[in-house]
């Protein structure tokens, strides 16, 4: 198979691309036609490798590469198989990219806590208007389980508190809006078990998790949105980067 040639933007400087990197090229684009579909097992390793008539090692590094950036699941023993690409999916990728972020450069802490405030003072509003009764069923259950964990694990607490505001995010209806709600509360959640200070707080949080499904029940959005806001503006005056953050091992 020959290779590709790419020249740079003055036209001198020849590339050589790597075979793996080309039949990772023609990979994707199998899936992104839908010739291969989510669910479907991937060619075998030979018949990949007389399709684009190149060598074992190159159509591996090509399936690792899909494997990594979560576009097919290898199973050993199994042939590879596509997977659903979600907006989830993409933003789980990004994890490690958002943590560095995070911990290369402190300000996007506060940028990042910025957006997400923004960001649930709109979607509170939309789950004022649009919630059902099952809706504001789940979200007291999930007061009601936080609440069961006070004087506990903080971590348990915290992430319950986290499947408060995901499942508020829910009722949107939005599978983009409410994958981007958990990525922001996951990336916060660096920094919520090391540097929260739960003590004094916990039943604050509580009965103003309370107070927002009331408000959401009764349809109210102002009132739901304005909850939120003081909500927030609490909640995150509590975490900022320092440098046992910065140190945690990622996990």
């Amino acid at each position: 198979m020959t290779l590709r040639i790419d020249t740079d933007e003055d036209g001198d400087r020849i590339v050589r691309r790597k075979l793996s990197d080309q039949v990772l090229d023609r990979l994707r684009e199998m899936i992104r036609s839908r010739e291969l579909k989510p669910g479907d097992a991937l060619p075998s390793e030979r018949a990949l490798m007389e399709r684009f008539g190149v060598g074992r090692p190159a159509v591996r590094e090509a399936l690792q590469s899909l494997h990594n950036s979560g576009l097919i699941t290898i199973t050993h023993g199994e042939r590879s198989r596509v997977n659903a690409i979600t907006a989830g999916t993409v933003l789980d990728q990004s994890d490690q990219i958002a943590r560095l972020l995070l911990d290369s450069v402190p300000s996007n802490l506060e940028h990042l806590k910025q957006a997400r405030q923004m960001f649930e003072l709109g979607i509170v509003g939309v789950a004022a208007d649009k919630a059902s009764e099952a809706d504001v069923a789940a979200l007291r259950d999930l007061a009601a389980h936080q609440r069961a964990l006070l004087g506990g694990d903080p971590v348990p607490f915290i992430k319950a508190d986290m499947a408060f505001h995901a499942r508020i995010a829910e009722i949107v209806g939005n599978p983009i809006i409410a994958a981007v709600s958990v990525a922001m509360l996951r990336w916060l959640f660096e920094y919520h078990d090391a540097l929260l200070h739960w003590s004094n707080n916990e039943e604050i949080t509580l009965t103003e998790h309370d107070r927002i499904v009331d408000l959401i029940a009764a349809h109210d959005r102002e009132g739901a949105t304005m909850m939120m806001r003081d909500h927030l503006d609490r909640a995150t005056s509590l975490y900022a980067f320092n440098d046992e953050a910065a140190n945690r091992p990622a996990r």
